[in-house]
């Protein structure tokens, strides 16, 4: 986690339905980030109500600390850089980009101003962003959705835009994008099995197969050879050299067992 992640917040202007701002706080915190600023909600107790908490899954620290503030202006208050997210293309406003550009000029910015601080903005559910809040912002972004039906619920787009920004922010910092493996070490059975195994389990298979008749030893044609270039190309490891050993030894057994 790197410190840029503290200095990026999330408006929801004028939410109204509870279970968005839950599934809001729940977005931010899987992406790592962890302020979510709620401007005029349309209920006083939002982050109480039991639809925000149960949509948060996991967040209520997210949500429980989440800022109120009266208007657009009070919550862009110490922000340096503030991107309005709308599906909206406007002809009079600020420089457009989409969300991964806009994900990028973000971290740029945060990367040149140690004191900087970065918001994203998105609108009402039901009518996004006004004209008069997309110009308190200093850039538009959009999501490429798909055009024929680019509405997306407020906390999916948030979902979206925080992966972006996080994904920016990781690349930067040159920090791993997959999570960490839990295995302590990697285990034996993991490793390429050596020539010898490989060769000893060729020899165990072809008796297997000579055995169901699969392969005729009087005409082999070019059976084995096939095989051979199979499981080459397969890099087995000594974990599945076992496996089909085992296989190998079952079949026989199987075959002992009805010719007795």
């Amino acid at each position: 986690m790197t410190h840029d992640f503290s200095r990026v917040r999330f408006v929801m202007v004028q939410p109204s339905h509870p279970g968005n701002v839950g599934s809001a706080a729940r977005a931010i915190k899987t992406m790592g980030f962890s302020e979510l600023v709620l401007v005029a909600p349309k209920l006083p107790d939002m982050t109480a109500h039991p639809d925000a908490i149960a949509l948060s899954s996991g967040a209520q620290d997210v949500l429980a600390a989440a800022l109120i503030c009266d208007t657009l202006e009070d919550a862009l208050a110490p922000v340096t850089l503030a991107c309005a997210l709308t599906a909206r293309v406007r002809d009079l406003g600020p420089p457009q980009s989409d969300i991964r550009e806009a994900a990028h000029i973000t971290q740029s910015h945060l990367a040149e101003y140690p004191s900087g601080r970065v918001a994203l903005v998105l609108g009402t559910e039901r009518s996004g962003l006004t004209n008069e809040q997309i110009a308190r912002c200093h850039r538009i972004c959009h999501i490429p959705a798909n055009p024929e039906y680019s509405s997306l619920n407020v906390a999916q787009a948030l979902q979206l835009a925080a992966w972006e920004m996080r994904y920016a922010l990781l690349v930067a910092a040159e920090a791993p994008l997959l999570p960490p493996s839990r295995a302590l070490s990697p285990q034996p059975g993991s490793t390429p099995a050596t020539s010898e195994a490989v060769e000893a389990f060729l020899t165990h298979w072809e008796t297997a197969l000579v055995a169901t008749e699969f392969l005729d030893p009087q005409h082999p044609k070019k059976l084995m050879p096939r095989m051979r270039h199979l499981f080459g190309r397969a890099g087995m490891t000594r974990d599945e050299v076992d496996m089909l050993r085992g296989v190998c030894t079952a079949i026989l057994s199987r075959i002992k067992g009805r010719n007795k």
